[in-house]
């Protein structure tokens, strides 16, 4: 089992990594972070968790970085499709990084996943919302048991200082 530090630095490599592979004809514009989930649920609150500390972190510092979804404006099934829509009218070429919960082995809990895939938010509960993003990280929160009914329940009971953890070493100072 890796340690928290062997975690963090495993993450922070495969987003590097992440970001140096990403190949386009056009420069990216703007990178926008895009944190999914909702407060009202301790286990889909990892994405809001993270945009509430990056907002807070990259505050006045950078003029392409913006973050979407936070504690106090969250990015959720209700909103999500529009603010994408949004994102894409503001803003010329943007580089979208995708954050959410994610459900996994019992052993990838407490770990953050990171993939220049799109993802589709929402899918351990059982919901079908678009593919988004040009990377994704997911932090994994609780054990996924194929069942939506069990899922949405494991979220609900899911430990807040774990949820807590992650979004701290995803949202570190060293972004």
């Amino acid at each position: 089992m890796l340690s928290q530090n062997e975690k963090y630095n495993k993450f922070m490599n495969e987003f590097s990594s992440s970001l140096y592979q990403l190949k386009t004809d056009i420069p990216f514009s703007d990178y926008i972070f895009l944190c999914v989930g909702s407060d009202k649920i301790i286990g889909d609150s990892y994405g809001p968790l993270v945009g509430q500390k990056l907002k807070e972190a990259f505050k006045n510092r950078y003029n392409n970085i913006s973050v979407y979804g936070t504690l106090e404006e969250p990015i959720s099934a209700v909103n999500l499709e529009k603010t994408v829509s949004d994102i894409y009218k503001r803003y010329q070429h943007p580089c979208m990084i995708v954050i959410d919960s994610a459900l996994g082995s019992q052993d990838k809990i407490g770990s953050i996943l990171v993939s220049n895939t799109k993802m589709q938010c929402g899918k351990g509960a059982g919901k079908k919302m678009i593919l988004v993003g040009d990377i994704s990280i997911k932090g994994v929160v609780a054990k996924d048991y194929k069942i939506p009914r069990y899922n949405f329940s494991t979220l609900q009971n899911t430990s807040l200082g774990g949820i807590i953890k992650l979004a701290d070493m995803t949202a570190s100072r060293n972004l």
